[in-house]
């Protein structure tokens, strides 16, 4: 994957304007919704309790996803007029970092939320500050590390086959790819995953039927699966066939999908939870907010 004065191959000038806009529209949206998330965490003292840190983090780290998507639609616009990437290699080299970090710190939040609602909802405690800290400080650390790996020559970053955005290069499915694939893969994916359904599935046998349980139980798991997963077949298939063999338009499907998942992050965590959707409605309306306190 190079980058080149010419269209990408397999795309029309208005299929990379689509592609473009569908980018923009999922960046605007996981930006707008997951920044009132954060907002509302500033400014509302309610929410500032260790269960809620992780669903920071997670909007911190779905932020980050939709920010990555905002670069990307722009440099699909530009790459009508320009027909390159416009920030040059290193610029891709930053891009495809800032958006590995992101997407393994908001997998990873995402099953660090599941295990703490077990832990409040099962063990009838609160998550302790000390506790909360550190996992978000794992999580972060963690996704830091495995996404410097590639800057350091385990695996490698390069354009998509669009040309606009950055990501984890799986065209040559050579050794280095398929060593450094299958242990992030392990720890970032299989493991986040599996504590999701477990910790849900543990909520569920002990609170379901007493009608307890406030939370979905298995939307959280349907989105890592759905929206992370065309990525993972997609490498997983580099690394035993020619990927080349698939179509640059069907390549480009796994990241459309992963661009999603901050939107559904926010309406799931953040609108799906009546306090935090009270302190969002709170940063809306400050005057309201004010004559409330007041009373």
């Amino acid at each position: 994957m190079a980058e080149t004065s010419a269209l990408p191959t397999g795309f029309g000038e208005l299929e990379v304007l689509a592609v473009g806009m569908v980018l923009l529209v999922e960046a605007l949206s996981g930006l707008s919704l997951n920044t009132l998330t954060i907002f509302s965490f500033c400014k509302t003292p309610e929410l500032r309790t260790p269960c809620h840190l992780l669903v920071l983090s997670l909007a911190l780290a779905d932020s980050g996803i939709s920010l990555n998507a905002l670069i990307a639609a722009t440099s699909s616009l530009l790459r009508c007029l320009h027909r390159r990437w416009p920030y040059g290699s290193d610029g891709c080299q930053a891009h495809g970092f800032q958006g590995f970090v992101t997407a393994l710190a908001s997998i990873c939040s995402s099953a660090a939320i599941a295990w703490g609602r077990y832990h409040h909802y099962c063990t009838r405690s609160q998550l302790a500050w000390n506790s909360a800290i550190s996992l978000v400080l794992f999580v972060w650390l963690s996704s830091t590390f495995w996404a410097a790996l590639p800057l350091l020559g385990w695996g490698h970053y390069d354009y998509e086959p669009l040309g606009t955005c950055c990501t984890l290069d799986y065209s040559k499915g050579d050794r280095n790819f398929t060593s450094f694939l299958f242990i992030m893969s392990f720890f970032n994916f299989a493991m986040p995953l599996f504590i999701t359904i477990t910790s849900y599935s543990l909520m569920e046998q002990k609170l379901g039927k007493s009608g307890h349980l406030q939370v979905n139980t298995t939307l959280p798991a349907r989105t890592l699966l759905l929206g992370w997963g065309p990525y993972a077949i997609l490498y997983l298939y580099a690394v035993i066939a020619d990927v080349t063999s698939i179509s640059p338009k069907l390549q480009m499907v796994p990241a459309l999908i992963a661009k999603m998942v901050p939107t559904i992050n926010a309406i799931n965590y953040a609108l799906g939870n009546e306090m935090v959707c009270r302190g969002i409605w709170q940063c809306l309306s400050p005057q309201k907010s004010k004559k409330d306190r007041a009373k």
